[in-house]
């Protein structure tokens, strides 16, 4: 990938995050499940694209670097020290009148998935990425990719059986 400010395969900004700006979101937020967290991804990733502008061959190509970038700084923020020392709401009795019970659907078994599976799930089911293109943002090999398929399938089966 070559880094130029402008060429034919540049997309501007507004246009990037018109066309992606969604899956970036979704992706950010299935991993680090937290809504101003997730926004921060967000910010984060079309800052940076901001600042590189690179050029890609083809559409796929961009979808490919944004899904590699949003999963690597959502990595970031998912193991930032300020964060581990922060519990979730739920576990404040005195706020579960206020908190909305949101059942168990079938993308909420998949949010409570360890990371390591929540993500491949959610980018083969839900964003339609194959294995070959799970493998390349991720970074892992694609047998990898196949095997945290397969488990997180069976997780979840399992964990549908009981509802």
């Amino acid at each position: 990938m070559k880094k130029e400010p402008s060429g034919a395969g540049a997309l501007p900004p507004e246009e990037a995050i018109d066309r992606f700006g969604n899956l970036v979101y979704r992706i950010a937020f299935t991993h680090v499940q937290v809504k101003a967290d997730a926004d921060d991804v967000f910010q984060e990733v079309f800052l940076l694209y901001c600042r590189k502008r690179p050029v890609f061959e083809d559409e796929n190509h961009c979808r490919c670097w944004l899904v590699n970038v949003t999963l690597k700084i959502s990595r970031k923020i998912a193991w930032d020290p300020w964060r581990r020392r922060t519990a979730p709401l739920e576990e404040y009795p005195d706020l579960a009148g206020v908190l909305d019970d949101t059942g168990l659907s079938v993308f909420g078994t998949v949010q409570n998935l360890p990371v390591k599976y929540r993500v491949p799930i959610y980018l083969h089911y839900y964003e339609g990425l194959t294995v070959d293109e799970i493998a390349a943002a991720t970074g892992r090999r694609p047998g990898t990719v196949k095997s945290d398929l397969f488990r997180g399938r069976a997780l979840l089966r399992d964990a549908l059986k009981d509802d």
